[in-house]
């Protein structure tokens, strides 16, 4: 897994162009595992400070009770007005607990740290599909379909 630095390192154009899709809107959708494994799907923020990948949660969210108990993600960014400027943006890892200050989560509310097991933007060039994949230590793959 690999925080949101390191994966910049790695793929720095794609780390741009992803990061501006979370910052192009608010509010994203995350999914995580409920007890039973089913998914749930969840409105969240995202940032970005101190090379980390972060979303915050309030005291007793479902949320968080899910990412305590399953660290798994999804975490989807807002897709604008449906026209594909800019592309859609996902990434998934496992998210973890953290009380570090530096972040603008203030307890009891909760902090959790992204950690990164790939990353996709799809676009849409020239009339095609392109799906550009990042994986920690396998750089980015593209794919590309009529």
């Amino acid at each position: 897994m690999s925080s949101w630095a390191e994966f910049t390192a790695q793929a720095p154009e794609l780390a741009a162009a992803v990061l501006a899709r979370f910052e192009a809107g608010k509010h994203h959708v995350l999914a995580t595992l409920r007890a039973d494994g089913s998914p749930r799907v969840s409105g969240t923020e995202a940032h970005v400070r101190h090379g980390e990948l972060y979303i915050g949660s309030m005291p007793g969210a479902r949320k968080a009770a899910d990412l305590q108990r399953d660290p798994r993600f999804a975490l989807h960014a807002h897709t604008g007005d449906g026209s594909m400027t800019g592309g859609d943006a996902k990434v998934a890892g496992r998210a973890v607990a953290s009380t570090d200050e530096r972040f603008e989560v203030t307890p009891p509310a909760h902090l959790f740290l992204l950690d990164l097991t790939e990353v996709v933007l799809t676009t849409v060039q020239d009339d095609r599909l392109v799906v550009q994949l990042w994986r920690p230590g396998r750089g980015v793959t593209r794919t590309e379909r009529a």
